[in-house]
């Protein structure tokens, strides 16, 4: 998978769109992701919700096990974990996932996410998922 299917891929999902999220580099097991921050997706302590970066993360992390799975599959997340290590405030958040452990039904995945202010990148969220590598059912 290039960048350009790549970009296609998260086009596919209209939440990534809504959040802004664009795909800026790719290779085999490897997705980094990022957004703007937007005081949309603040919560009441004017930082970035929990939700909108564990949500970065995950749709990370499964582009990462897409690169990997077999033709004519999914990566769907079947479990995910995420730990909030600092409040995400900045500009901008950047999300680096990768493949642990890619395997027939299932790929292991973690991912970093890091807020940007200026030139400032402080590591905000880390989290890791198992990806289901799933065939689509007849209309999904």
């Amino acid at each position: 998978m290039d960048l350009p299917e790549l970009r296609a891929f998260f086009a596919l999902s209209p939440f990534m769109q809504d959040l802004g999220v664009q795909p800026t580099a790719v290779a085999p097991g490897s997705v980094t992701a990022e957004m703007c921050v937007a005081p949309r997706l603040l919560q009441h302590t004017a930082q970035v919700h929990a939700g909108v970066m564990a949500t970065l993360a995950d749709h990370s992390m499964g582009a990462a096990a897409q690169t990997l799975a077999p033709a004519g599959h999914w990566a769907i997340t079947a479990e995910l974990k995420t730990s909030q290590l600092r409040p995400g405030k900045g500009d901008k958040l950047v999300c680096e996932a990768v493949v642990i452990k890619a395997g027939r039904t299932l790929s292991f995945t973690e991912a970093q996410v890091f807020a940007l202010q200026g030139e400032q990148r402080t590591l905000v969220m880390k989290a890791s998922a198992t990806m289901a590598l799933v065939e689509p059912r007849n209309g999904s």
